[in-house]
């Protein structure tokens, strides 16, 4: 099987003239991108770097981050790439738990970097601007002088290795083989139907699984990756009207931002006919309105993690709001009974159609990474006979289809009854007035839990009265309805829009 460098150097050969990125208003063709990774390449071997070392970056989606995923590709050396966000303990908790070699870092992160233990003794370059006195080689340097590149990797070779988001205790390692890379980016050009010469915005991280992808399937079709650095809606809309952008691949909240940025006119959005989600669900009235305003040819729900890219596929996500589809090219699914143990040993630890359990998907998927790095008691509890367990809930309905309800963690067991909070949110995102909401399970002397709302309205004016009237006159059930309701400025999210409904339940947020 090809790998990711043989892959790259397969875009250059193609069509080498093509533009491949833009940044900061310069762009640069397949062939001037590839001269520039080449001298990254060399670069990295000349300073000790070798096939098999790990290379740390933290970075924003700026255009060096995206030159060096492609340099570690073309040299067998595995990037690390982390939230730029990073405090110095977490860098600790990298550079030891990942035995780094090098790191690159930009001026944002740099403090953090050189204020962090572990990194002290470790050699780093500066990517981009900085008004610190450092003594270190500078990126645009390093990649001025220009070399033709020469693939070092094999498909067994490690690509990557991503951090889970660590809500529950430390981040895991989820270190990924360039076959697996691979075959995700081949996959997700099939089931989001993308052509040749795409075009599309590097918004979602590079240190996501979302951001690898799109970097990745936009190379091999000789399409063109605007690296975007940092959220800006307004700046995203003038982006897709100007580089006609053909196809987004976002998490909600930023597809929320986008239809509430002022800069929002439809004319705008004309190019993108191709839209897809994953990272977490898409409430109903955002979907709905989402589909009135683009009418887009494709709309995508794509459920999938960092270890497994993708477990299922929707490809009319608002024919049926909430399904997830069905099994992806590379993935087999089945629901299981959440008391299921290790061995899966007969028929009986399988759902029935419309029953609640725990999702896992085959590993012997093209797609499945191998285990956790250096955690093998998660490697224990995770990977079971051959399946991994994803900690996700969700039944099937009786066509077939998955409808993903949630975390087991975030389960809500309320006078003996489990109660997922994805149901209730999308019930209350149908109320006009409501913009966000989240709904988590606080504690309860005689329930055990309460179902709790928080909500973050459009119209200050609305009640809890009316909200309440509104899941009574709804198909949710009476047992579901929130027994309490809390108005805020602000729901709490991770980097990639996911909801840290842990936030809510300690407290931290500020009420409207």
């Amino acid at each position: 099987m090809l790998d990711l460098g043989i892959t790259f150097l397969q875009s250059i050969e193609r069509d080498a003239s093509r533009t491949a990125i833009v940044f900061d208003g310069q762009r640069l063709s397949y062939e001037s991108w590839g001269r520039q990774v080449g001298a990254l390449q060399g670069y990295l071997k000349s300073v000790g770097v070798r096939r098999g070392d790990r290379v740390l970056t933290i970075l924003q989606n700026r255009y060096e981050a995206a030159t060096l995923h492609w340099a570690c590709q073309i040299s067998g050396v595995t990037i690390v790439p982390v939230n730029w966000r990073s405090k110095p303990d977490e860098i600790d908790f990298f550079v030891d738990n990942a035995d780094i070699k090098f790191a690159f870092v930009e001026q944002i992160s740099l403090e953090n970097l050189l204020a962090s233990s572990s990194a002290k003794t470790l050699p780093y370059v500066v990517c981009g601007a900085t008004d610190l006195q450092v003594n270190t080689d500078r990126f645009s340097e390093i990649v001025a002088v220009g070399r033709e590149i020469t693939p070092e990797a094999t498909a067994e070779d490690w690509s990557v290795m991503l951090y889970t988001s660590g809500t529950t205790g430390r981040p895991k390692g989820v270190p990924r083989r360039h076959r697996a890379e691979r075959a995700a980016a081949l996959a997700h050009i099939a089931q989001n139907q993308y052509r040749m010469h795409e075009v599309t915005i590097g918004v979602m991280p590079l240190y996501h699984t979302m951001g690898v992808r799109s970097l990745l399937t936009l190379c091999m079709l000789n399409g063109t990756y605007i690296a975007f650095p940092r959220w800006n809606p307004d700046q995203f809309l003038l982006t897709i009207e100007k580089e006609q952008v053909t196809h987004l691949y976002l998490v909600p909240t930023l597809y929320h931002d986008i239809l509430n940025s002022k800069e929002f006119d439809v004319r705008r959005i004309r190019s993108a006919r191709k839209l897809g989600f994953a990272g977490a669900p898409m409430n109903d009235a955002l979907l709905l309105k989402l589909q009135d305003t683009f009418k887009p040819d494709l709309f995508v729900n794509h459920y999938g993690s960092s270890e497994i890219y993708t477990y299922t596929i929707n490809q009319n996500a608002v024919r049926k709001p909430g399904s997830a589809g069905r099994s992806a090219f590379n993935a087999r699914i089945r629901v299981v009974r959440f008391d299921t143990d290790a061995k899966l040993a007969s028929s009986e630890d399988i759902c029935d159609p419309l029953e609640e359990g725990q999702i896992i998907c085959d590993l012997s998927g093209d797609e499945a990474f191998e285990g956790y790095w250096k955690r093998p008691e998660v490697d224990k509890k995770s990977i079971r006979s051959g399946w991994f367990f994803t900690s996700d809930t969700g039944y099937y309905d009786a066509d077939g289809e998955l409808y993903v309800t949630g975390r087991v963690d975030d389960l809500i067991i309320s006078g003996g009854e489990n109660i997922s909070p994805v149901e209730i949110e999308s019930t209350l995102s149908l109320h006009p007035a409501v913009d966000e909401v989240a709904v988590v399970g606080l504690p309860d002397d005689r329930l055990g839990k309460k179902v709790v709302a928080f909500i973050k309205t459009k119209d200050i004016s609305v009640g809890i009265e009316e909200l309440d009237t509104h899941c009574k006159n709804s198909e949710l059930a009476n047992f579901k309805r929130p027994r309490e309701y809390v108005f805020v400025q602000e729901i709490p999210k991770s980097p990639v829009g996911k909801i840290l409904r842990r936030k809510l339940v300690a407290g931290e947020f500020e009420r409207a």
